[in-house]
């Protein structure tokens, strides 16, 4: 189950203010050099690829070969031209196009979706990750195509291909072979292959047994590097080539990237782990020139630093803040020296950040007007022998009238469980803003099973689903009422994917919320198990299979507990949602209506994973906030 955080319609939302005044930075890239950034760049329309300098964020050009395309997956080459993806939907196809100085060229066209382009070493061949006629989006959070006709019998297949810069094609033959999937991959020093992490069979379903591969650039033959018994992600050589490193770790989802830093013989060997017992999360590598470079959560503070092996993480930059770029967090100059990323937090909304690692600074001002519409505080608790943390939101003018003195106050649990909620700028129609306009405080706790505080914190809810991890949470609360003025008769609980798990499951152990907003929640991880599309995620958290333990999935089901369940609860879910399928809902939607609970259930058409479309979200917030209204704010 790719539970991912990032796409709950329940946590913080980094999407503009309006659509004209909040500039978004997508896909940034940065030169070897370390002198140019490359993004694509919009203000409520469709992006453009826009390059700027680094010294003071001045643009320097601006790419918009087709006016009805969308744009990703930028890269630039080696001697510092810009490779790019042109996506035209209308057509079904993705342009690969090189950018020089001067002109603009299409290399190849690929029928279907392409992703993470990736130019070789010597700037001769550019490496993509394509699906030739694709059925759906790439990604297990993406609406998936309709269960009919005989099932289990073809997926979509995401394969390696090569193209010559200097010949464009019009024809695709993938290198990697078929029935193998292909996640992620990096070009070795010496232009002759790849490493990359790969799964035979289902690719929304495999990522979770992935293995650490070598790909030949020549015939497209894999060799087995190694079988790491955690989840992999950013597989990336040494600049002698000797020497693989990959981030490792319990992970849930595909693209939410947590864990330790593995390195490994490319010649294949048993992965070591370098930075055991760190009590902070690795979320991105890079291998330069100069060494690892790393972005990590510890805490509430998001670091940029440099890695030797055997060592700590040396941290050349710290702050409270989100980070994004290219397919990480941040990305990194050739040669180490200079980093780049697109950096914002809950009261300041995104800008560009760029220069020596240990001293980025702020080069884009466009955003600086934007209105900060929340308060927001770091809160850290002790709970059970561990360090916990979370953030409290509070609205920027405290409420007013009768109720002045204290607040009602929603949690939102992050989905996952091995991600963490991180500060974004908050969008004027996001919920989180919304409930704060409403005279809401909002709690965004990271419990045990969250990124932040080192491996051991996130592998501690295995096999303890909305046990240690809810008793973290419900300690978290007592902790904000200590330092703020929330009404403890007035609480509400709210998540997506993981997080609706959470709240249907809190509705059987604790009668302390008075309502729940319960998004593509699990209420029987029985049946769960045998009609989700990514069973094969359960294997690292229950150990076992549910039909070797049947007993493992049956005590953390709500389904089981449901004559405990009480609070009023609104559900929704996607009807095309191939990770938490919508009869997870409707058995619990059905369980409390038997039990005479107030509870309202909607499913979305043609919605995927939290149900993300524009008009869909914005109807799920406008029945969420009339929920906890009705339920939570009234309560005396």
């Amino acid at each position: 189950m790719r539970l991912t955080f990032a796409a709950a319609l329940l946590v913080a939302s980094a999407a503009p203010t309006s659509a004209q005044s909040i500039r978004q930075y997508g896909a940034l890239a940065l030169s070897p050099g370390g002198d140019r950034i490359a993004t694509v760049e919009n203000s409520g329309a469709r992006g453009v690829v826009t390059i700027r300098s680094v010294a003071d964020g001045r643009v320097l050009r601006t790419i918009d070969p087709c006016a009805t395309c969308s744009y990703s997956g930028l890269t630039f080459t080696p001697g510092g031209d810009l490779v790019f993806l042109v996506r035209d939907a209308t057509a079904g196809t993705v342009r690969l196009t090189y950018a020089d100085a001067r002109t603009t060229r299409t290399v190849a066209t690929i029928a279907g979706i392409a992703q993470t382009p990736r130019v070789s070493p010597d700037g001769k061949r550019i490496a993509l990750l394509v699906t030739l006629g694709a059925a759906k989006e790439s990604g297990a959070t993406q609406t998936g195509v309709r269960m009919i006709g005989e099932i289990g019998e073809k997926s979509d297949e995401q394969r390696l291909a090569v193209f010559d810069i200097a010949k464009p094609t019009t024809t695709v033959t993938p290198l990697s072979p078929a029935g193998r999937y292909v996640y992620e991959y990096a070009w070795t020093p010496d232009d002759s292959g790849f490493v990359a992490t790969t799964a035979l069979g289902n690719g929304d379903n495999n990522w979770w047994v992935a293995t650490l591969d070598a790909i030949d650039a020549r015939t497209g033959a894999v060799r087995s590097i190694a079988k790491p018994a955690t989840q992999l992600n950013q597989p990336r050589v040494s600049p002698d080539g000797r020497t693989v490193a990959y981030i490792g770790g319990l992970m849930s989802d595909f693209g939410s990237i947590g864990g330790d830093v593995f390195t490994v013989p490319l010649a294949g060997g048993s992965p070591r782990n370098i930075t055991a017992g760190a009590k902070s999360t690795v979320t991105t590598i890079d291998w330069t020139k100069a060494g690892l470079r790393t972005v990590t959560l510890a805490g509430d503070q998001v670091q940029l630093g440099t890695l030797t092996p055997g060592q700590p993480v040396v941290p050349g930059f710290a702050k409270p803040a989100s980070l994004s770029a290219g397919d990480g967090r941040a990305v990194f100059s050739a040669d180490g020296r200079i980093a780049a990323a697109v950096m914002q937090d809950y009261e300041h909304a995104p800008a560009i950040y760029a220069g020596p690692i240990g001293a980025v600074r702020q080069v884009t001002h466009d955003n600086d007007a934007a209105p900060a519409l929340v308060s927001a505080r770091s809160v850290n608790w002790k709970n059970e022998g561990y360090d916990v943390q979370g953030w409290l939101l509070a609205p920027r003018t405290p409420p007013a009238g009768p109720s002045a003195s204290k607040a009602p106050m929603i949690t939102l649990v992050h989905g996952g469980p091995s991600a963490a909620s991180m500060p974004g700028y908050l969008s004027e129609t996001s919920l989180n803003a919304t409930l704060l306009k409403a005279g809401y405080y909002v709690f965004l706790p990271n419990p045990r099973g969250s990124y932040g505080q080192g491996e051991a914190f996130t592998a501690a809810n295995k096999r303890d689903f909305g046990g240690g991890d809810l008793r973290d949470i419900l300690a978290g609360i007592d902790a904000v009422e200590r330092i703020a003025p929330i009404d403890d008769k007035r609480l509400g609980l709210g998540g997506c994917s993981y997080g609706g798990f959470m709240a249907m499951w809190a509705n059987t152990q604790t009668d302390r919320f008075k309502g729940i907003v319960a998004g593509a929640g699990l209420s029987n991880w029985v049946s769960y198990y045998g009609t989700n599309g990514i069973d094969q995620w359960m294997l690292p958290f229950f150990g076992k299979s549910m039909y070797d333990d049947m007993k493992a999935y049956e005590d953390v089901s709500a389904i089981y507990q449901a004559k405990r369940a009480k609070t009023p609860t609104f559900i929704y879910v996607g009807e095309r949602d191939i990770e938490v399928p919508p009869t997870q809902s409707i058995e619990w939607w059905h369980a409390l209506k038997d039990r005479n609970v107030p509870v309202s259930l909607v499913i979305y058409p043609d919605a995927g994973h939290c149900v993300t479309g524009p008009e869909q979200s914005a109807d799920v917030r406008q029945r969420a906030i009339a929920w906890y209204d009705r339920y939570v704010k009234t309560v005396r």
